[in-house]
């Protein structure tokens, strides 16, 4: 199979789909890499490297797009990337179709087969595409957080562990999955008063047993979280419903309740945000003010560490990328129930019923498409 991989065009996105080690492994089983030039140099890899992998250099994306039976990417493609795909063509790469209407029309018009990051699952119920990308962005989350606190960033001029005779920031972490634990052990670390919120008792125990005394957990109602609003200086929203568009948690007209320059930050917002006030931003401008809060919300988070972020999710994509060169999609697919689950969009027709159900568009079975 012929596997393409163009330079990402998405504002301020660094990271690359393929590294040159999947590049390796690929050409080792007899697959041809084609990759834009410079499309590694954001994650510190150069051409030379993927030639020395044995990929072959192509200058333009209309190129790569052209002759790739594969297209393997890190963000969903912008809408100049999707007037290039064709029919029978296979797409590799986050989605995030619930909240992009436009990307999922267009998709759908493509006839291409597009599988994506977000939805793959594991024999444990996990998400094991999305997991090394949440454990960064849960990570950055309170960095930015803290950034986003400070007086000339417009935040409330806060310090996250404060100073003897001073207390420490106050943080509020919604979800306990994957994102928010990454992100409570950093902010708890960074020296914070840190309480994670979690519908789940079990996942609940699991926190206070491995973590207990590092941070606080608590039930996740629309109560307790009124509780805790006014007490935050930093909330971060990490709620994950696998493929649908994020719940909205924290409303507008609860922000006459916060302190004045308390922090939002939004893991979500890839799937539409979980905050009412939520809207897309990028590292180049990241953050907004609504009614005196600062809302952090860019949409592709690890992209600032691109090389950290790189190797993450390369080590995850690779044995999915080999298997559906090795087998073609509807035979790989067929042998692996969880990698069928990524299946978003096949031929026109919608396969995720969670995204369907979002954008009130029909959906099909995909089990009926192999």
């Amino acid at each position: 199979m012929k596997i393409g991989c163009p330079k990402e065009i998405k504002p301020q996105e660094f990271r690359v789909g393929i590294t040159p080690i999947a590049a390796q492994e690929a050409v080792s089983a007899g697959h041809e890499i084609i990759v834009e030039t410079g499309a590694g140099l954001g994650a510190g890899f150069d051409d030379a490297a993927y030639e020395a992998a044995g990929a072959r250099i192509i200058a333009t994306a209309q190129e790569v797009f052209a002759e790739a039976d594969m297209i393997v990417k890190v963000k969903e493609p912008q809408a100049v990337e999707r007037k290039m795909l064709r029919e029978g063509q296979v797409l590799f790469t986050y989605l995030h179709l619930a909240p992009d209407e436009a990307q999922t029309r267009d998709l759908l018009a493509s006839g291409c087969t597009a599988i994506a990051y977000e939805t793959v699952t594991d024999r444990a119920g996990g998400l094991p595409l999305l997991a090394p990308m949440s454990e960064v962005a849960g990570r950055l989350a309170p960095q930015v957080g803290a950034w986003t606190l400070q007086k000339a960033n417009g935040g409330r001029g806060v310090l996250m562990g404060g100073v003897p005779g001073v207390g420490p920031a106050r943080v509020i972490v919604i979800g306990g999955g994957v994102v928010g634990t990454h992100a409570a052990r950093i902010a708890a670390g960074m020296g914070a008063d840190v309480t994670v919120l979690d519908r789940s008792l079990p996942r609940l125990r699991y926190l206070d047993d491995v973590f207990g005394g590092t941070f606080k957990t608590g039930y996740s109602s629309a109560g307790l979280l009124a509780e805790l609003l006014p007490l935050a200086d930093m909330v971060i929203g990490a709620v994950l419903i696998p493929g649908a568009a994020a719940p909205k948690l924290v409303r507008r007209d609860q922000f006459g309740t916060m302190k004045p320059g308390s922090v939002l930050v939004d893991v979500a917002i890839d799937q539409g945000g979980c905050f009412e006030t939520s809207r897309a931003t990028t590292h180049q401008d990241p953050i907004y003010e609504v009614d005196g809060i600062m809302h952090y919300c860019v949409a592709n988070m690890p992209g600032a560490v691109a090389r950290t972020s790189t190797l993450a999710l390369g080590n995850a994509t690779m044995p999915f990328m080999l298997a559906l060169a090795n087998k073609g999609w509807k035979r790989a697919c067929a042998d692996d129930p969880h990698l069928l689950n990524g299946l978003n969009v096949h031929a026109g027709q919608l396969t995720y019923a969670a995204v369907g159900e979002a954008l009130g568009i029909e959906t099909v079975d995909p089990k009926s498409l192999i």
